[in-house]
């Protein structure tokens, strides 16, 4: 997202759309233990309609952005083939990459890294507590998705004040 988002209502609309994303993807996850495919597909096809609201260039800012995406999917599925994270936690993570920019994404990253810290932590403790310590399953989606709407939270506080929430 750049700092001074175009506000439109198409704008906020992809803003809202994408928040409802991240908030499914993580119940999903909670409820599955899966992020589906088609939801990723969305996000991530709803980037270049964002790409275009907001006025973006095709270079650098939309090559930029589909750079940062590749980076973060061949990162990621590097973690994916030795089995440190999910199949759909790398997609949703590729897919918000196309949202965000550069460095915003990285802040995410590290945010999404504690927040995962911790709720693995926790997670890890309850099912211990429970002795299903090789039941041990953690919805990492949950972190991604609390995340990614602390890196919308600017677009999203506009998109409340636009629709009169203040």
């Amino acid at each position: 997202m750049t700092a001074g988002m175009q506000e439109t209502p198409f704008v906020y609309a992809l803003v809202a759309a994408l928040a409802i994303a991240l908030l499914t993807a993580a119940f999903t996850d909670i409820r599955r233990r899966q992020i589906d495919n088609w939801l990723n597909a969305g996000i991530a096809l709803c980037a270049p309609l964002y790409w275009w609201a907001q006025g973006l260039s095709l270079w650098p800012d939309v090559a930029m952005q589909i750079g940062v995406a590749l980076l973060a999917f061949v990162v990621l599925a590097g973690l994916f083939a030795i089995r440190a994270m999910g199949g759909g936690d790398v997609k949703l993570l590729t897919a918000l990459a196309l949202w965000l920019p550069a460095l915003l994404f990285l802040k995410m990253l590290v945010v999404m890294s504690i927040a995962g810290g911790v709720l693995t932590l926790v997670l890890g403790a309850w099912y211990i507590t429970r002795r299903q310590r090789d039941r041990i399953k953690i919805p990492y989606g949950v972190a991604i998705a609390g995340a990614g709407l602390w890196a919308l939270g600017p677009q999203l506080n506009a998109v409340f004040h636009a629709v009169g929430f203040q």
